[in-house]
């Protein structure tokens, strides 16, 4: 018989239940529902409730259109514009104090949600005797367009970012209401993957999350926002795809058209990345977040940052031009990619560079090879540098992995893929089809109580460093150290130095 779990917050109690050992609530909610007038505002705060509020089902997923891969997990489940929930993991309701993990979720900024299966915190609250919590927040249109009309009267206020601003209150619950799970709201620790990893770059910039948390880790995600000239020209296609006239206009517009109208942004955006970001708006992001970041906004903030060595590869298997490309399809695609993100490089100079620095150390340098490397760097590795770089000039607990495990799938043609890291993170090896995806057996069981020690360590004290891993060296721009994370775990100084070096000269990393 499964037990019930208790707990009363300011605003009304609520009923949870208790798994393995652990008090679990979900689908609690931390804002108002963001609908009708609501919609593209600021979130407000959640209405109190009277009696006993059910807390055992997970809220509702953001508005979304269908995932393009389902290799992380099934589709999404039930959706709606009232999504603003969390979901919470710890091992008591007392006054344990207990380091507190807030997990931000990734998918682009246009999918995803915290209640997937591959991001249950059970595994990681147990082992470390912590609270961890996951978050929805709106996606997509409803999450990040932007405009300055949306401002509000003669300009005030946030004019985007509508998503991060919901991470930020659901960041003001945490600080609010984690002691009575147990928690302590002085010690909280943000991270996130991919658009979760910008996002926990970005809230470093951000003024209104300050003094909300206390410690960030970023998995393959360097600070990313978008100009608000560029946001203006994506709202634009919106309201032609739409047919209506005005920003404001857009918040009476059916959910299923703007998603509609979603997919043909994505569509038109092609090489050019994320079509829907976070916006330098000058209230929620006063400036371009590494700018703040480079100027020492988050000196305070002990930082863990990393990326996987072949990242892109996850991406390149929906394109049957991508899994064999000769030389020419590699050109095409490396010039698409930096004109469209306004990479000042040499195509042919970069080609040949990656050739050479990988043919030193005996890796392929085929052309499929060369496309992933590049990729994965110019996405996601290099931006993350630049930030760990920056970092380390303010706060000497600075931290760089880099996640070289490799996929079994497809027969191995993933590689050390893009978020390929994350059930090892969290311990979820045994979610459905993680055994394709990230493999099984003692190695890989052994990987993830690495890692999850190293999070954990982190989170507590601000220092990844365990018994079992060992010391790991703080991160500085001398000697770049960096603890290689697969099968046997090593540090390495200024791992792929010859690549890091290729992108030293680009004035614009991508977005």
């Amino acid at each position: 018989m499964t037990r019930s779990a208790t707990v009363e917050t300011a605003i009304g109690k609520l009923q949870g239940i208790e798994e393995d050992g652990l008090c679990v609530f979900r689908g609690v909610p931390y804002a108002g529902p963001p609908i009708a007038e609501a919609r593209l505002r600021a979130p407000q705060q959640p209405p109190p409730w009277r009696g006993v509020r059910a807390a055992i089902d997970a809220g509702r997923w953001a508005p979304q259109n269908p995932p393009t891969s389902v290799l992380l997990g099934p589709p999404p489940g039930p959706q709606h514009e009232d999504c603003l929930t969390l979901n919470v993991w710890t091992p008591g309701i007392d006054g344990g104090r207990r380091p507190v993990l807030v997990w931000i979720h990734g998918g682009g900024f246009l999918t995803g949600s915290g209640a997937s299966s591959l991001y249950r915190g059970g595994r990681l609250a147990s082992r470390g005797d912590v609270v961890v919590v996951t978050i929805n927040y709106r996606l997509g249109i409803l999450g990040f367009l932007a405009h300055p009309s949306l401002a509000g009267a003669a300009g005030t206020g946030a004019a985007g970012n509508w998503g991060l601003l919901d991470q930020i209150a659901a960041l003001h619950w945490v600080r609010d209401h984690i002691a009575a799970f147990g928690g302590d709201p002085e010690n909280v620790t943000i991270f996130g993957e991919s658009a979760g990893a910008m996002s926990v770059a970005d809230l470093l910039a951000a003024p209104a999350a300050r003094g909300l948390f206390h410690k960030a880790i970023a998995q393959s995600g360097p600070p990313s926002a978008m100009s608000m000239k560029a946001a203006e020209q994506v709202t634009a296609t919106v309201l032609a795809e739409t047919g209506v006239g005005r920003p404001e206009t857009l918040r009476t517009v059916p959910v299923d058209a703007l998603l509609d109208a979603q997919a043909a942004v994505v569509a038109q955006r092609g090489a050019a990345g994320l079509p829907l970001t976070p916006v330098v708006d000058g209230v929620t992001l006063p400036v371009e977040p590494h700018e703040a970041i480079a100027d020492g906004c988050a000196a305070d903030i002990p930082l863990l940052i990393g990326t996987n060595r072949d990242e892109a590869k996850v991406f390149m298997v929906s394109d049957p031009k991508n899994r064999a490309p000769d030389e020419a399809i590699l050109r095409r695609r490396i010039e698409r990619a930096f004109s469209a993100n306004g990479v000042e490089l040499a195509v042919d100079d970069v080609i040949a560079r990656y050739r050479a620095a990988r043919a030193a150390r005996g890796q392929p340098v085929d052309p499929r090879e060369l496309w992933s490397a590049i990729e994965t760097d110019r996405v996601f590795r290099s931006g993350s540098v630049r930030m760990a770089e920056s970092q380390a000039r303010h706060q000497r607990h600075t931290y760089s992995y880099l996640f070289s495990w490799e996929s079994p799938a497809m027969d191995g043609a993933l590689g050390a893929c893009h978020a390929l890291e994350i059930p090892f993170v969290f311990g979820t090896l045994s979610a459905p089809r993680m055994d394709r995806f990230a493999g099984a057996g003692p190695a890989a069981e052994a990987l993830s109580e690495t890692m999850m020690d190293a999070w954990l360590a982190f989170a507590r004290t601000g220092d990844p460093s365990t018994p079992r891993l060992g010391e790991w060296p703080p991160y500085d721009a001398a000697r770049r150290a960096t603890m290689v994370l697969g099968t046997g775990p090593h540090v390495e100084d200024a791992p792929y130095e010859e690549e890091r070096c290729v992108w030293e000269s680009s004035v614009a990393l991508a977005r």
